[in-house]
């Protein structure tokens, strides 16, 4: 098992643990996916993919159901997804995804969030390369599985890295690679429980319990804003 393995056993979002903020974030990915591919999940096929991951997050059908009308009227927010970057205390990378309907709010939050505990914001790209940004799918296991034969099968589709954990099959890929895994796993009738986005840090940093907990402030305040829909960062976890 390889990098993406060890990164997602170690990586602990908090505002995933709370399933108001959880249904709150794929709410507003469904309203960009309708936006830019209409409300039929059969014809847009990154909508298809965020209703599996409302069902995998325990939404009620009907707050999924809500999403989908309210992104289809007229006097709905215009949601926009921004990245910021910037650095955290101890020279610590922290990559920031929102989903704002007021881009002067948010940049003022996030800078504020950085700036109050000793870090600082960043250009856009300037920490690019830093993280290695991968599609991950996860689906229940097909009978008769044989992960030799799966894994390559899916290199052929953009897949780098696949692993079984916790019951379920997930499987890695470059970010351009997302549509052909999606598509090859639907034609294949597998069933997906969920298909998102993740930045991997191409490098961590080791820090002290004591620098932890100063980093760990930036950390907490980000997630704090209804805004952000994902923090990643290069800590070393243990």
């Amino acid at each position: 098992m390889g990098r993406a393995f060890e990164y997602r056993k170690a990586r602990k979002l908090k505002r995933w643990g709370n399933m108001a903020r959880t249904f709150t974030r794929i709410g507003k990915e469904i309203d960009i996916a309708v936006k830019a591919g209409g409300p039929d999940p059969d014809n847009n096929t990154r909508l298809r993919i965020l209703v599996q991951n409302a069902k995998a997050a325990n939404m009620p059908k009907e707050n999924v159901e809500r999403a989908i009308k309210r992104a289809t009227s007229k006097d709905t927010s215009d949601y926009k997804e921004i990245v910021y970057e910037g650095y955290a205390p101890h020279g610590i990378a922290i990559v920031v995804e929102t989903a704002t309907d007021n881009n002067t709010r948010t940049v003022a939050n996030v800078r504020h969030a950085f700036s109050k505990y000793g870090g600082s914001l960043g250009t856009s790209g300037s920490l690019d390369f830093l993280f290695d940004r991968k599609c991950i799918f996860k689906i229940n296991k097909p009978e008769g599985f044989d992960l030799d034969e799966f894994e390559l099968e899916m290199i052929d589709y953009g897949a780098d890295e696949i692993f079984e954990d916790e019951g379920l099959i997930h499987i890695y890929g470059a970010f351009e690679a997302f549509g052909a895994i999606q598509k090859h796993l639907e034609e294949q009738h597998i069933e997906i429980v969920s298909g998102e986005f993740e930045r991997i840090p191409t490098d961590t940093k080791e820090l002290t319990p004591e620098q932890r907990a100063d980093v760990d402030k930036v950390l907490e305040k980000l997630e704090e804003d209804e805004d952000v829909t994902n923090v990643y960062h290069n800590i070393k976890e243990e």
